[in-house]
């Protein structure tokens, strides 16, 4: 691996293999590009890491979920980089250039997805798959300004895939239009387990209070989109069982638990040279004990139960993807941490629960985009994708 190439910084460099797709089929004509945590046959894994990338070996074979777009008729373009082992979200891997965000060249892609909503955004490609372990998908697709869905947890295969943190890990894709989002989650997908109609809007008021005062006033402006198309949104006064801060922690917790359990030895195993920021968060990890994560599972059943009674058969929650525009790319560190830490706030509710969360682009800030989300009950992927579809025929049509 030399790097990157292409003005976007969105591609790894590497050499170009041939890659069988089908020439036929609902993706035929269609670009496909790949985040470099799922394996393609003749290439290798990088998880971006340059030393992960000298130590393995080129995959024999193409991760079965990549392998079903591309017998579908997507065609393989290359493989898009991604933050260092999937852990970071502001698409800032200390090994390479940063990718630019094409519809914010002064803000961040966003993260780990970081190179494949690149592509996506500046129309290098059509598709391109990601992942969301935390917030991977949602955030990169509201900071660029596409449509990205975090999928019930389990329902898609991740084999062949670097795992993060199992059971947070999800797979997802990007695209900049909803006819070609949906006809890649109808092959994934398949028909909802879920067969309920979602038509209960329901709105929190802190998930609300989470959004920075810069976007206030646009998010309002989204939630009366929102209401105009679905109806305006129920405020139910019950609360979790945990607050907003103990929900992020036991997110935080969890989710580093998990990573470090997949990834520690191979740390330990030499001088990896991982990049700001992340070496912090394996480290944070290490140190979670047996006592802490019992307990933080316990909270996370009961906040998912409390959650699913909340929704019922019919809720579906409107919230803000992020707490407005993606950062500035020359932004502080502790700009940085205070972005992700109330992002965090927003994003943890979808990976604590294992519920699927869809963001829109139907909102800017200054300029830039800014993501409406909504989030349904386990199993209604693709009823959420056709909500998506509804408000953005609204939105066109204004």
């Amino acid at each position: 691996m030399t790097g990157t190439h292409g003005p976007l910084h969105a591609f790894l460099d590497l050499r170009r293999m041939p890659v069988a797709h089908a020439e036929l089929g609902p993706l035929a004509g269609l670009r496909l590009a790949v985040k470099d945590i799922y394996d393609v046959a003749g290439y290798r894994t990088g998880c971006g890491n340059l030393q992960k990338f000298a130590g393995s070996h080129a995959a024999s074979r193409t991760a079965p979920t990549v392998q079903t777009i591309l017998d579908a008729g997507a065609r393989f373009i290359g493989k898009t980089q991604t933050d260092e082992l999937a852990f970071a979200l502001f698409g800032q891997n200390a090994h390479f250039p940063f990718p630019v965000n094409p519809a914010a060249p002064d803000r961040v892609t966003g993260g780990s997805s970081s190179g494949s909503a690149a592509a996506v955004a500046g129309r290098l490609a059509d598709i391109a798959t990601g992942s969301d372990t935390g917030g991977s998908i949602r955030a990169p697709a509201s900071f660029c300004g596409l449509i990205g869905l975090r999928t019930t947890h389990g329902r898609i295969s991740l084999d062949g895939t670097m795992r993060l943190a199992p059971s947070f890990d999800t797979f997802g894709w990007f695209a900049d239009d909803i006819e070609t989002y949906e006809t890649v989650g109808k092959l994934l997908l398949g028909r909802d387990p879920h067969q309920h109609s979602l038509d209960r809007p329901l709105s929190l008021a802190w998930l609300d209070e989470m959004v920075a005062r810069p976007a206030l006033a646009e998010y309002a402006e989204m939630k009366a989109l929102a209401s105009a198309v679905f109806g305006v949104p129920a405020m139910p006064t019950t609360r979790f069982s945990s607050s907003p801060d103990e929900l992020y922690w036991c997110f935080r917790r969890l989710q580093a638990r998990e990573a470090w359990a997949v990834h520690g030895d191979w740390i330990t195993g030499g001088e990896r040279d991982l990049g700001p920021g992340v070496e912090e968060r394996f480290g944070f990890g290490r140190v979670v004990d047996d006592r802490t994560a019992q307990a933080e599972k316990v909270r996370r059943l009961t906040f998912r139960g409390e959650l699913n009674a909340l929704l019922g058969k019919d809720g579906f929650l409107v919230l803000p993807t992020v707490p407005g525009p993606a950062p500035y790319v020359d932004s502080t560190p502790e700009q940085f941490q205070a972005y992700r830490e109330r992002a965090l706030h927003l994003l943890c509710l979808a990976g604590l629960s294992g519920f699927p969360q869809i963001t829109l682009p139907i909102g800017s800030v200054a300029g830039a985009p800014f993501g409406l989300s909504l989030l349904g009950p386990s199993g209604s992927d693709i009823a959420l994708i056709r909500l998506g579809r509804k408000l953005l025929m609204h939105v066109a049509q204004k």
